[in-house]
């Protein structure tokens, strides 16, 4: 289900806090400020954004009183507004940690939540029907910029509207699925950061080869989140199994009671191991396919950080936190006059391989010293 809260500010004067609670109208949302989020997150929460949900609710608390009502009441500046469509559920720490991100690097560009920006929320956009009942919903708020998250919430905003500028995140060929024309040169309202390309498909092989020797056989996931993309990474790997004499089948799930059913199946085949390529479906619904692996013994990988981070065994790719907060930077320069059209597509600057200690020692497997040197990020 799709989910838009907003904040309803309190008026000059009222208080708010544990004993007068926030009030919620659905259909919009609008995220902390800064400065609460500094004072009021800690360290490790802030890394991976796992603040509580009644500890999120306090710090929203927090950061309403902490807005001047004469900031509120200034007259002679305008309120810019933003729209933020993400896949994930609302109380996810994924979509928790990038909303958080996405405000402080705004704050650090002079956009003050409650005095000059207002952002608007929808989650859940995780396949192309939730997409664009999303988008649907926003646009009814006229944001001046949409921010989106994948692929599938990315293309439902072209399809409303060819006129408000789109900064879009976590998309793999943004040429290929026809968001922009070129990545030098967008055209269009359309801009925004690429995640993957095709030939990091040969790569997952490699890793997960390298860190479960004794596969055979991989399974390459599809489901009806996958990327428009997957056809190519499809190809990549199958290239790269055939170099290494392994054997590559295709499993694909359509809901989300097949996932266990899907794991179980190939790890009953023996000697397999999984490649879960960019995929808003399973990675809102990941823990399912996390507690699957784990429990039937099934060695996978992810392009996700935040899959590893959750017990998965391994990720390689961007770091989608850092996605967010680069957008910022081409959402700052919109709201001050630039056309997406002029703003270049930007790829990743750096991929990360994590690697989760305790799910390998879980699966009976030994990670090679040579691939924990390179690891950027070891869970224990």
């Amino acid at each position: 289900m799709n989910r838009h809260t907003h904040l309803l500010l309190p008026a000059c004067g009222e208080k708010v806090g544990m004993r007068a609670p926030l009030r919620w109208a659905q259909n919009r949302g609008s995220a902390p400020s800064p400065a609460a989020l500094r004072a009021s997150t800690s360290p490790r929460a802030a890394g991976r954004g796992a603040v509580g949900r009644r500890a999120f609710i306090t710090l929203l608390g927090s950061a309403v009183t902490a807005w001047p009502c004469a900031a509120r009441a200034q007259q002679g500046e305008r309120m810019r507004r933003i729209a933020v469509i993400i896949p994930q559920a609302e109380d996810d720490p994924v979509s928790r940690a990038r909303g958080t991100a996405l405000v402080q690097e705004l704050d650090k560009l002079g956009w003050d939540v409650g005095r000059n920006l207002a952002i608007d929320y929808g989650w859940g956009a995780s396949e192309p029907e939730g997409a664009q009942n999303a988008v649907a919903k926003i646009l009814n708020f006229h944001p001046d910029v949409i921010l989106t998250n994948g692929v599938f919430a990315a293309k439902a905003a072209q399809r409303a509207t060819r006129t408000v500028p789109i900064v879009f995140t976590g998309v793999s060929e943004p040429v290929a699925v026809g968001l922009v024309e070129s990545l030098a040169r967008p055209g269009g309202n359309a801009t925004g950061f690429t995640n993957l390309e095709p030939s990091v498909g040969g790569k997952w092989v490699e890793l997960l080869a390298r860190i479960a020797p004794k596969v055979k056989r991989v399974g390459f996931l599809s489901s009806p989140g996958a990327s428009p993309a997957t056809e190519e990474f499809y190809r990549a790997a199958q290239s790269a199994v055939a170099t290494l004499g392994l054997e590559i089948i295709l499993v694909a799930v359509r809901e989300t009671v097949e996932i266990e059913t899907m794991v179980a199946k190939l790890a009953a085949v023996g000697d397999s191991g999984l490649i879960v390529p960019p995929d808003t479906f399973i990675a809102a619904h990941r823990q399912i396919l996390i507690d699957a692996a784990t429990h039937y013994r099934l060695p996978a990988i992810s392009p996700f950080d935040f899959y590893a981070q959750d017990g998965g065994l391994l990720s390689y790719g961007p770091n989608g936190l850092d996605q967010f907060k680069r957008a910022a930077d081409y959402v700052d320069r919109i709201l001050r006059g630039a056309k997406p059209a002029d703003l270049a597509v930007q790829q990743p600057v750096k991929f990360e391989l994590v690697i989760n200690l305790k799910t390998a020692r879980a699966l009976g497997l030994d990670v090679p010293p040579a691939l924990l040197d390179i690891a950027d990020e070891l869970i224990e």
